[in-house]
C-alpha cells in the first residue's frame, strides 16, 4: 500500500472531516466493515441518521480522500482510503516528533500495544 505524504493542509483537511461526531461514527463504522465496505443504507443505520444527513457526511469524508466510494447498481458502498488514513497517521507519529526518535518510537510503542489489545 503506497503510503501518501500530507502536507500541513491536507492533514488539517483530513482532521476537519473527522471533528465531527457523526463523521467520526461513520468512519469508525466504514474502518470496521474493512476492505469491501459498507453499504449508504447500512451506514445510515448504524450512525442513526437520516439518509440525506449521512449523504452530506459521506460528501466531506469522500472529498478529505479519506473514504472511496463503489457503486454496485443503485447502491453506493463506502471503504476507507487506507493509503490516505496511514498517509494521516504517519502525519501524526513522525511529521508531528519533529524527526525527534524517541518521541516517535514512544509513539509507535504505544500504538503496537493498542493494535495487539484490539485484536
Amino acid at each position: 500500500m503506497k503510503e501518501l505524504k500530507l502536507t500541513p493542509e491536507l492533514a488539517a483537511n483530513q482532521f476537519g472531516a473527522l471533528a465531527h461526531e457523526t463523521r467520526l461514527t461513520v468512519f469508525r463504522a466504514v474502518m470496521s466493515a474493512g476492505p469491501d465496505g459498507v453499504s449508504a443504507g447500512d451506514l445510515a443505520d448504524q450512525a442513526q441518521v437520516t439518509p440525506s444527513n449521512l449523504s452530506a457526511h459521506l460528501t466531506v469524508l469522500v472529498s478529505a480522500g479519506l473514504l472511496h466510494v463503489r457503486k454496485e447498481g443503485r447502491r453506493r458502498y463506502y471503504s476507507a482510503t487506507l493509503p490516505a488514513v496511514s498517509g494521516l497517521l504517519n502525519f501524526l507519529i513522525v511529521e508531528c516528533c519533529d524527526g525527534n526518535p524517541e518521541i516517535c518510537d514512544l509513539a509507535v510503542s504505544d500504538l503496537n500495544g493498542l493494535q495487539k489489545a484490539a485484536c
